[in-house]
């Protein structure tokens, strides 16, 4: 980490309680949680508004994973790379996953899923180019207007995180990375 962090047994308040939440939850603090604390206020905010958009999303777990997993190649960030693979490996078993990281568009999804994860890549890549025509690719597969919302929150707040990690350098935990050399390498898609 670039930035001085706030220590577990330095963290009060709102961040001492964002701390404990992710030590019941995942045994530890993340780098990427710990990264936040450089500003203690935010902190608790981020957080909150990353576990309402995943808690609440429409689309469900999977998707908003497939979305975190494609925009942080697309970013890139190996950080959440390596992290969301991870999760989405639970969901879509570690092939499929390694597929949807390689190409979603050859990794036997469904052309609505595709259309999602296309929309989220392009948020990634460059927003300005995002046009009408997208929108109605969306809609035209079964998109709700809510649900097109929820793609966008997801994919944006991704982009966003996953700039912020790489900014103050948090690096992905041991247990987050792959037992295969083959599959790390290919979750390196950015900042080591």
């Amino acid at each position: 980490m670039y930035l001085k962090t706030v220590s577990d047994d330095e963290a009060t308040g709102e961040l001492a309680e964002v701390y404990e939440a992710e030590r019941s939850d995942m045994g530890a603090v993340m780098n990427a949680t710990r990264s936040l604390s450089a500003r203690p206020d935010l902190a608790a905010p981020v957080e909150a508004l990353l576990h309402q958009l995943r808690d609440g999303f429409s689309l469900g777990l999977e998707a908003f994973r497939m979305i975190t997993l494609v925009v942080a190649k697309n970013v890139p960030s190996s950080y959440c790379s390596h992290v969301y693979f991870r999760g989405l490996s639970r969901f879509t078993g570690r092939e499929k996953a390694l597929a949807i990281q390689k190409d979603h568009r050859s990794a036997g999804l469904s052309e609505r899923e595709v259309a999602m994860l296309d929309y989220a890549e392009q948020i990634a890549v460059d927003a300005s180019r995002i046009d009408e025509t997208h929108i109605e690719r969306l809609r035209g597969v079964g998109f709700s207007d809510l649900e097109i919302a929820d793609i966008a929150y997801a994919a944006s707040f991704r982009s966003f995180l996953s700039r912020y990690f790489d900014a103050v350098g948090a690096t992905a935990e041991p247990e987050f990375l792959d037992a295969d050399e083959a599959v790390r390498a290919t979750l390196s898609v950015g900042k080591a």
